[in-house]
């Protein structure tokens, strides 16, 4: 596997974190009884940890590869 660059690595970084605080939110609903409001808030907070895992993901998955940006524009003569 390649270095991580910096692009991959705040990816990675992203991913653990929103599976932490997922993980971390599901151990505190089942340590209480408060359905109430742990329902609503757990889809709530769910629903940003998968988005935000997602984000991470396609973070780190991107192509780096910039090649095709380099270009030479065309001069303006007929102006």
């Amino acid at each position: 596997m390649a270095p991580l660059d910096r692009t991959r690595l705040t990816g990675l970084i992203l991913m653990f974190a929103a599976a932490f605080q997922a993980l971390w939110f599901l151990l505190g609903v089942r340590r209480h009884s408060y359905a109430a409001v742990a329902i609503p808030a757990g889809v709530i907070t769910l629903t940003a940890a998968v988005l935000i895992f997602w984000v991470g993901w396609t973070t780190y998955e991107l192509e780096d590869d910039l090649e095709g940006l380099n270009f030479v524009p065309e001069p303006l003569d007929d102006i």
